[in-house]
């Protein structure tokens, strides 16, 4: 283990302050967001942080009633001068029959879409978990369900990227910096993933994550000639509901020691979308800065064509809801 790969989880965990605040962010009056995931944790605070510049953001969950309590609760927090429209989106990650339908819903509404943070996921559930269609839970709802419901969006995404600053149509996928800590050589096991079912929760959560790297590294060169840019980004260390399988006392420790307020995800996401030094296809880290990982096997994978073969699998997987 070289010093250079332990300071880069050091700093992953313990960043420095963001750069990239809603203090940085302009008026999106006219812009059209989906946020997946919007409920509770970071995507809730992205879409407190975005509530007061204008824009029409649709919040994509599988639970009606909680979402419009979000709603709600976003509403009465502040009372800005150009508020956001807020609307509820139905999706549910692990039953790809429902992505279509979500996308149709959408589309109904909207011609354009202008970002796409693709945040909602599973993350560390217990062995045995598997969705709808019978995949292993974390690849089936991080990688699978989200680029289907990406790939039925690219006509939107284009047709806003037709008259918006070059970069600034983006779509932003979720990884970790258990991407860097647990994942396999070579990131992904192709044999492991086919298992249907959990087999090792934090293996496999972190297989989906070096997924989502993956395929942002397979959007960015399909897209980025259209002028759509694919940005993956680990939101830190948060508070949140993604580690409700852990053991309460493991939870306990941890949170005194490598946890945040959920905000400050918010802000990586933020940073992720509107900084307009972020490239297509860069990585981002907590609370918003360009890296890369020194997981070399990775980057060597990717280079032998790993993260096509994922995008392939996943595609193959998902087509028949298409």
């Amino acid at each position: 283990m070289s010093w250079a790969f332990v300071k880069s989880i050091w700093t992953q965990w313990y960043p420095p302050p963001p750069t990239f605040t809603e203090k940085d962010l302009q008026d999106q009056t006219g812009k059209v967001f989906i946020i997946t995931g919007a409920n509770s944790g970071i995507g809730f605070e992205l879409a407190k942080l975005l509530y007061p510049h204008g824009a029409t953001i649709y919040l994509a969950g599988r639970n009606e009633a909680r979402m419009n309590e979000a709603i709600d609760s976003i509403k009465s927090s502040s009372h800005p001068a150009t508020p956001a429209i807020l609307k509820y989106l139905y999706l549910d990650l692990e039953d790809l029959q429902t992505v279509r339908s979500a996308v149709q819903a959408f589309t109904a509404q909207e011609s354009k879409l202008d970002v796409l943070w693709n945040n909602a996921g599973m993350a560390c559930a217990p062995p045995g978990t598997s969705t709808k269609q019978g995949f292993e839970g974390h690849v089936g709802t991080n990688c699978i369900a989200p680029l289907l419901f990406t790939q039925l969006l690219v006509p939107q995404l284009r047709n806003a990227a037709e008259d918006a600053p070059k970069g600034s149509v983006r779509v932003v996928w979720t990884g970790s910096a258990m991407v860097d800590t647990h994942s396999k050589p070579a990131g992904v096991d192709f044999t492991a993933i086919e298992a249907g079912k959990t087999i090792d929760a934090m293996t496999d959560y972190a297989s989906s994550k070096v997924g989502n790297w993956f395929l942002c590294n397979e959007a960015a060169k399909a897209w980025g000639p259209y002028g759509v840019y694919s940005v993956v980004q680990n939101p830190g260390n948060l508070t949140t509901r993604a580690y409700r399988y852990q053991p309460w006392l493991l939870m306990k420790v941890v949170n005194l020691f490598v946890l945040y307020p959920a905000v400050y995800g918010a802000y990586t996401l933020l940073y992720s979308a509107f900084d307009g030094e972020v490239q297509n296809g860069e990585f981002i880290w907590p609370w918003g800065r360009k890296a890369r990982s020194e997981r070399k096997d990775i980057h060597e994978a990717i280079e032998k064509g790993a993260a096509e073969r994922f995008w392939t699998w996943c595609e193959e997987k998902g087509r028949t809801f298409a």
